[in-house]
C-alpha cells in the first residue's frame, strides 16, 4: 500500500547533529505507530484499529562542518586514537553511526539524503530497497547527462572505478533510516584519506569531475526527492524548509 505523499524536508547547510535529530525524531514516530496499532476483539472477527501512519519523508543536506560516518561493524571496535587524528583533520568530525556499509565522507558540496519510511507501505523488501535508492541516484544523474550505472558493489558508479553516489542505510521493523550521499562538487580530496566504504582500489567522483558544473546541491536533491516518490507510488511531493521545522526537533547549531 503506497501513500500519496512524500515529504521533502530541505535542511541545506547543517551539521551532521541537526539532521541525525531531526532523522531520529521521525523515525521514533514511525516506531511508535507501528506499536499503537492492535487489534480490537469486535464480534465476530477482530478489527485492525490504526492510526495515520506518518507521510514517508527524504531529509536532503549538505553538512557543514564535513563529517566522516562510521558504520555499524566499525562502531563496535572503535578506532585508534591514531586513526581519529588522521580522520578529524581541517575541522572535520568524526561520527559513528548504525547503518550499514563502512567508512565514507560527507560534506560540503555534496548532497546527503536521508529516506525514514515504513517500506511494508511501499510494497519494498530491504534488498529491493537498496536497488530502489541506486536506481534513484542513477536517474538523478541522468538529469544532468551523467552516465551512471549498477554494479555488485552497492552505489552509482561513472566506471568500474568511479563511484559518484554511495548507499548505507539501517532498517528497524521495516522502518529504514539513513540512505545516500551523492557528490556533486564535493572536494574528492577528503575520500583519499579513507578506503571509501571499504572498497580497496576504487576511487570517488563527482558532478564537477564529470564535467557538469553550475549545479547546486539543492537542485540535485530536488530531482533524487522526485525519483524517491516515483518509486514509492507516491502522487505528490510536500516541500518544507528549516524554517518550518519545530526548533526542539532539531539540535541547534553554534
Amino acid at each position: 500500500m503506497s501513500r500519496t505523499r512524500l515529504l521533502h524536508i530541505h535542511l541545506g547547510k547543517t551539521t551532521y547533529a541537526s539532521a541525525a535529530a531531526l532523522q531520529k525524531s521521525l523515525l521514533s514516530a514511525h516506531l511508535s505507530h507501528k506499536s499503537r496499532t492492535t487489534l480490537i476483539p469486535i464480534s465476530p472477527l477482530p478489527t485492525l484499529i490504526t492510526t495515520q501512519p506518518p507521510e514517508p519523508t527524504v531529509i536532503t543536506s549538505e553538512f557543514h562542518p564535513p563529517v566522516y560516518t562510521l558504520g555499524r561493524r566499525e562502531s563496535q571496535s572503535p578506532l585508534t586514537p591514531e586513526r581519529e587524528s588522521h580522520l578529524r583533520v581541517r575541522g572535520a568530525e568524526l561520527q559513528y553511526t548504525p547503518r550499514g556499509g563502512l567508512t565514507t565522507f560527507h560534506g560540503p558540496g555534496q548532497l546527503t539524503a536521508y529516506v525514514i519510511a515504513d517500506l511494508r507501505h511501499h510494497g519494498l523488501r530491504p534488498r529491493c530497497y537498496i536497488r530502489t535508492l541506486e536506481r534513484a541516484l542513477v536517474a538523478t544523474c541522468a538529469q544532468w547527462g551523467i552516465r551512471a550505472f549498477t554494479t555488485e558493489d552497492t552505489g552509482a558508479w561513472t566506471s568500474e572505478n568511479r563511484k559518484i553516489g554511495a548507499v548505507g542505510v539501517h532498517m528497524r521493523r521495516f522502518v529504514s533510516s539513513f540512505g545516500v550521499g551523492l557528490n556533486v562538487s564535493t572536494d574528492l580530496w577528503w575520500f583519499d584519506r579513507i578506503v571509501a566504504c571499504g572498497l580497496e582500489g576504487k576511487g570517488t567522483t563527482s558532478f564537477v569531475r564529470e564535467g557538469v558544473v553550475g549545479v547546486g546541491v539543492e537542485e540535485v536533491g530536488d530531482r533524487f526527492v522526485k525519483a524517491m516518490a516515483e518509486s514509492f507510488g507516491c502522487t505528490s511531493i510536500g516541500k518544507k524548509s528549516r524554517k518550518d521545522i519545530p526548533p526542539d526537533l532539531l539540535v541547534e547549531e553554534s
